[in-house]
């Protein structure tokens, strides 16, 4: 995937505490990332408040390739967009960049699956029709 097939993007700010002793930020901080800007992706695209425990979230399965190692001082962003959606989940997409001085590098790209989950009766939920709309017309607009 690249920079140009996603319309959200978000910085991301690199904590001294996300760098190991080789100097490079830890492989398990990008599953933070990915996390950071999926919030930020929901927030932005559905714009309306949400009962967590009527219309919660499961991560069921996170997937990360990584291509080169982000520094503590890189300016990195975040790119995010659902991909599909089945009957009680959907799949997000994120990739993460840096800049350099050819313009931006690819870091690392993930895939998620989220599943739909009703926390006050213990039950997995379709995927609300309002939902699908809200990321259906912000992935359409141009």
């Amino acid at each position: 995937m690249e920079p140009k097939e996603f319309k959200h993007k978000i910085k991301i700010q690199i904590r001294y505490k996300d760098v190991d002793k080789q100097g490079h930020v830890n492989n398990a901080n990008h599953l933070t990332y990915f996390e950071t800007a999926r919030i930020e992706y929901f927030k932005d695209v559905y714009k309306k408040p949400v009962d967590w425990n009527k219309e919660g979230l499961i991560l069921a399965r996170n997937e990360i390739n990584y291509f080169i190692p982000i520094l503590l001082e890189d300016e990195i962003h975040c790119y995010t967009k659902v991909v599909s959606f089945g009957t009680k989940s959907f799949e997000i997409a994120c990739i993460i960049t840096k800049k350099t001085k050819e313009g931006e590098a690819i870091c690392a790209e993930g895939k998620s699956v989220i599943v739909c989950f009703n926390y006050e009766t213990q039950q997995t939920i379709e995927v609300p029709a309002d939902w699908k709309t809200a990321v259906k017309a912000y992935e359409s607009h141009t």
